[in-house]
């Protein structure tokens, strides 16, 4: 494995070519039964690969930094789509694309064309850092400080293939607010930063610890300015204090969030600072023209303008249309509904941008697209092509703009239908209640499961999916109603109380209800938290949807999921969100002589730290092999030294290391030298070795006796 540090994604970086092919060996060892089946599976969630809830297929993640994409890039997808998976785009609210029913075999293929337009699906699941999100605005934002894209792209590409967040506990978030407006939702990642001005010099406010899932956490401040040069070193410091102390045993202990809380800041802060001597960097200057300029549509001059429906034109200006910081030109979303765009429509509406805009979208947080720089007098002519595609409806983030993630219909986490419900609650508002396309305060949020990858937790109006059993022991599809959740501004936020469970199909009933008591007795301006607190919070809504959760007269139809034409069938299944614990002691050996391998390819490279980082990774894999022979089950990197020590430096065993925690530690207590990189691979090759020699002796006096 050469060094991580690469430039664009490019099939001819033989990084690049190097993984692909890795991969495909990996498949095919794997269908020989060379690989088990929980070592393969944390190899291609990696690699973007993910389950589906269907057997013998899988979804692909295609990993968009920030959420920008080209419109060749589009193209690009939707051609891929079409001929390895189902022809659908499904927008993710991690600004990524998704594609689903991929044949695991065709993988490779399909990694190697995409990156023939330099796009990636490397970590794109998996234990890693997961796409660096950004607000889409970021660049054409008025009120932006400065454009944080290239910030955005700069961190994604340190951090891509970077050996201290390959084999993390768990998965690890990052986002790029373009102002105090924090649309990019600073205050639910593990690392969240919004852009400022101190002394003409840029930096960020700094937050950490944010996360979703059924345990939501807020991110606390950890800088009100810390300089744009020291941010990735920063995230750098982060990541080796989660990978070295993070929980690896108890999966739903094992985000950041648990880790600072279990710490506390100010210890978190202390272990911080240790690890700075061990960076690879401790300043990191940010290349601000890293990212390509738009290519921008030409003039319409003379072009007569189109014949349109004038009104629904007025409607999609006054909610998708804003005037960007650059003068002259215009941001127009396009709101998707439920995030999919088959991949016709792709490719036409990739026309569309190029003809009437610039060359570059971005996927935005509630899974629709952005188009920039759209001159003035385009608007009705980009607004006619557009709704020839049905994507010119109004309310783009309104109350009829609905987040939901696939649920069910792919995801073997999933609990019961997100997309059947989103597409009734849209039907339902949209003949009810046309005016809430101009109401961009309540947002609505469904998931099919409670780990909020449709981020129901910090909704207004909350789902997620779940069953229930009636009073003779049938299991129906259910909906748990969450209320109150918000954006606030500059890093602060609220997260939903959960209210009730009620029978999904219900779940119009509800909505209905919940906007009519709105309607009835929110205050003129009233943000919808606001109100919700007012009127009485949980208690009173939890009375006024009471009736809904009644099971005493349960009909027919309500056993029946939403878009399905059979009685609910609870499906129970592992999830991959965030991969697996490996414990198999031939594979963390093996994985150790592999780690061995890469530092010394990357000290021939000149990569030190790198180097060093490989080699405490082959440390660590090489004790807990060994650890793992007598039954010893650890949960943190500290525990397995600490235990190491315990069980067999204290014997004697080991006379070579002496205290162990110091003799791996060293990796802090040192700059990533030449040097200390050659001492600390040539000391890690023969700790391996040892252990190798200690295991075989314990072979051969069992077999003796």
């Amino acid at each position: 494995m050469q060094s991580f540090r690469t430039e664009l994604e490019d099939i001819n970086n033989p990084v690049v070519q190097e993984d692909i092919i890795r991969l495909e060996r990996q498949i095919r060892l794997y269908r020989e039964g060379k690989i088990d089946d929980d070592k393969f599976r944390s190899l291609r969630l990696s690699r973007g690969i993910y389950g589906q809830r269907q057997p013998g297929v899988q979804m692909v993640r295609i990993k968009l930094p920030f959420g920008r994409v080209t419109t060749q890039q589009l193209r690009r997808i939707a051609d891929i789509s079409d001929e390895y998976a189902s022809g659908n785009l499904h927008a993710t609210t991690r600004q990524d694309i998704q594609i689903h029913h991929v044949s695991l075999d065709r993988t490779p293929e399909l990694w190697t064309k995409l990156e023939e337009d330099g796009v990636t699906i490397r970590e794109a699941c998996g234990n890693t850092v997961r796409n660096v999100t950004a607000s889409a605005t970021a660049g054409v934002d008025p009120k932006e400080p400065f454009d944080v894209s290239p910030y955005a792209y700069e961190t994604f590409k340190y951090f891509l293939r970077n050996p201290i967040c390959q084999d993390m506990g768990r998965k690890f978030k990052i986002s790029f607010s373009s102002s105090e407006d924090d649309t990019a939702f600073a205050f639910i990642h593990d690392v969240g930063l919004i852009p400022k001005i101190r002394d003409n010099e840029r930096g960020f406010k700094v937050y950490i610890g944010g996360g979703l899932g059924a345990n939501p956490y807020l991110a606390v401040p950890v800088y009100d300015f810390l300089h744009e040069d020291k941010i990735i070193p920063f995230i750098e410091g982060v990541l080796r204090v989660f990978d070295r102390y993070g929980e690896r045993t108890r999966r739903m202990k094992a985000r950041f969030k648990f880790l600072l809380e279990n710490l506390g800041v100010e210890r978190f802060m202390e272990l911080l600072e240790e690890e700075k001597k061990a960076l690879s960097v401790h300043s990191y200057k940010i290349n601000r023209d890293i990212l390509p300029p738009p290519v921008m549509a030409q003039e319409l001059n003379g072009v007569a303008r189109p014949v349109i429906d004038e009104e629904k034109f007025e409607k999609w200006r006054k909610t998708n249309v804003f005037a960007q910081k650059q003068e002259g030109y215009f941001g127009v979303y396009v709101k998707v509904p439920l995030g999919n765009l088959s991949s016709d429509h792709a490719r036409k509406f990739a026309d569309i941008v190029d003809k009437y805009a610039a060359n570059e979208l971005r996927v935005t947080v509630n899974q629709g697209y952005l188009i920039r720089f759209v001159r003035e007098k385009a608007l009705p002519h980009l607004f006619a092509a557009l709704d020839k595609l049905a994507l010119a409806e109004p309310g783009f983030d309104s109350v009829a703009d609905i987040t939901a993630c696939p649920g069910s219909d792919t995801c073997n986490l999933g609990i019961s239908s997100s997309y059947g419900i989103a597409a009734a609650l849209e039907k339902m508002i949209k003949e009810e209640y046309p005016d809430l396309i101009f109401n961009n305060d309540i947002k609505i949020k469904i998931s099919g499961c409670p780990n909020s990858c449709g981020q129901h937790t910090i909704a207004s109006i909350g789902f997620h999916g779940s069953s229930v059993k009636d009073k003779k022991g049938g299991v129906l599809p259910a909906l748990v109603v969450l209320l109150g959740g918000a954006r606030l501004s500059d890093g602060q936020g609220i997260v939903a109380e959960k209210i009730i469970k009620i029978p999904s199909k219900r779940g119009v009933a509800a909505m209905r209800l919940l906007l009519d008591d709105y309607e009835a007795n929110a205050l003129e301006g009233e943000y919808y938290h606001n109100y919700y607190q007012r009127i009485g919070g949980r208690k009173y809504f939890y009375e006024l949807l009471k009736p809904l959760g009644d099971l005493t007269n349960i009909t027919p139809e309500e056993y029946i999921d939403w878009d399905e034409d059979h009685n609910f069938i609870l499906h129970t299944a592992t999830g991959e969100c965030a991969g697996v614990i490996i414990d198999l002691v031939a594979t963390l050996l093996y994985e150790s002589e592999e780690k061995i391998g890469w530092a010394a390819e990357a000290l021939d490279l000149g990569y030190y730290a790198d180097s060093i980082y490989h080699s405490y990774g082959a440390f660590i894999n090489t004790a807990k092999a060994l650890l793992l022979t007598n039954d010893i089950r650890v949960s943190t990197q500290i525990q397995v030294l600490d235990e190491f020590q315990k069980n067999f430096c204290e014997s004697g065993a080991f006379p070579d290391v002496g205290n162990f925690r110091d003799f791996v530690l060293r990796i802090n207590r040192n700059e990533p030298s030449e040097a200390f990189a050659l001492q600390y691979m040539n000391d890690s090759h023969k700790f391996l070795k040892d252990v190798l020699a200690f295991r075989e002796n314990q072979r051969v006096s069992v077999e003796v006796k």
